[in-house]
């Protein structure tokens, strides 16, 4: 029996060690090598201080801030321990209220319609921390006034922040909402 149980032990010790030590040590080794930024959580610094990430969203409710899409994280916006979709249909009621009850939120602050539809949907897990270009077009006299500048230095902040699409053809045009507001923190 003995010579039964012995191999398979030695089997899951070794197994064990080389895909729940060696393997990950491996790959964060390689991670940390080639782009040590996004291995650590593409962390955003000001100052010694860590802000955000370029890959989580964050709340912004004030005037003098571009605002993020909604959050579907629940209580806690962009709260990545909660990160799901909020699995509200097309049919669904409760997901029609909270659209309408936001466009019209949004038209009252001077977005005029049709406001992009980003502005009023969560994305997939929640945390998406990019907006479109047109809605990020659709703040900027609200945020100018706000700050008191004109609202063509914002524009052309907007412009320098909006992203591409990777390698040119994967997704689209996008914004990154915490370094936008950062880049107007810095005029």
């Amino acid at each position: 029996m003995l010579n039964h149980i012995r191999p398979a032990i030695t089997l899951v010790v070794a197994m064990t060690a080389l895909t729940g030590l060696a393997y990950p040590l491996a790959v964060n080794g390689i991670a940390q090598a080639v782009m040590p930024s996004g291995a650590n959580g593409s962390l955003i610094e000001r100052d010694g201080t860590v802000v955000g990430s370029a890959l989580i969203g964050q709340t912004f409710t004030s005037d003098r801030y571009f605002w993020p899409r909604p959050s579907a994280t629940g209580p806690d916006p962009y709260n990545a321990a909660a990160s799901s979709g909020s699995n509200l249909g097309t049919t669904s009621v409760k997901l029609k209220e909270r659209v309408i009850a936001d466009v019209a939120r949004l038209t009252k602050t001077g977005i005029v319609q049709p406001v992009p539809a980003d502005a009023v949907t969560a994305s997939g897990s929640g945390l998406d921390p990019h907006i479109s270009p047109a809605f990020a077009r659709a703040q900027i006299k609200r945020v100018a006034q706000a700050r008191g500048l004109e609202t063509a230095a914002v524009a052309s902040l907007v412009a320098q922040q909006t992203a591409n699409p990777t390698f040119g053809v994967i997704g689209q045009e996008r914004v990154n909402v915490l370094e936008l507001n950062l880049a107007l923190d810095a005029l």
